[in-house]
């Protein structure tokens, strides 16, 4: 699979090639803005594109103006966003624009290679990723809204749910069965009043709902 990286810090931009290519994906360009990226992915169309959220010229959004393009354009094309600070609202900002292939991470969690190799290949398989860190301020923030009718358990279960983790995946974190799961994520469906359709579409709503993305 092929990468294009975006990244205006040199030396980490070094160390992400490194990572992705002992994941198995081949780095078709490395470069450090946003015009530089979105020529870069027109010309390699790759199958992911890591992109800092703050580059030049004016390190503010241009990383996530950028994304928000390859979304629209080149919607095969996996997007994994990497901030230095919890920023939710860009994480809100990709998921309404499209559901599948959206990562969120703090770039603290490059050091943890096999983690961070593990969200990345999730999002290049069409899910989602969210930093820890994210999940975790959102979930502060969300005190007037049907979210507080969750129960404890059941904000654990979201919040696992919008770092991307499959029902098995919340039962190992938690220590629970899966059933008990499946059984959480259906009170969390009926909590939200989120309406009945495939448990895929209805998981992505819930953390649409999560991120303030959804009115109430």
């Amino acid at each position: 699979m092929r990468a294009v990286i975006a990244e205006d810090s040199v030396l980490l931009r070094v160390g992400l090639v490194k990572v992705l290519e002992m994941a198995g994906f081949e780095v078709a360009a490395e470069v450090g803005d946003g015009e530089a990226l979105l020529t870069a992915v027109e010309r390699h169309r790759p199958e992911l594109a890591l992109i800092d959220v703050r580059m030049p010229p004016g390190f503010t959004d241009e990383g996530v103006r950028a994304a928000l393009v390859i979304r629209r354009q080149w919607p095969d094309t996996a997007v994994v966003l990497l901030s230095q600070y919890v920023e939710e609202r860009y994480a809100a900002d990709l998921l309404t624009a499209n559901t599948s292939g959206i990562g969120y991470l703090l770039k603290q969690r490059v050091a943890d290679v096999e983690e961070f190799i593990a969200a990345v290949r999730r999002v290049t398989a069409g899910g989602t990723a969210l930093d820890p860190q994210v999940v975790a301020q959102l979930l502060l923030r969300r005190d007037s809204d049907p979210l507080q009718w969750l129960t404890p358990r059941e904000r654990d279960v979201l919040g696992l749910m919008a770092e991307g983790r499959s029902n098995a995946g919340i039962a190992e974190a938690l220590v629970v069965s899966d059933s008990a799961v499946a059984k959480h994520i259906n009170n969390i469906f009926a909590k939200l009043d989120l309406p009945a359709a495939d448990a895929d579409h209805r998981r992505v709503l819930a953390v649409l709902r999560f991120l303030g993305a959804l009115p109430n």
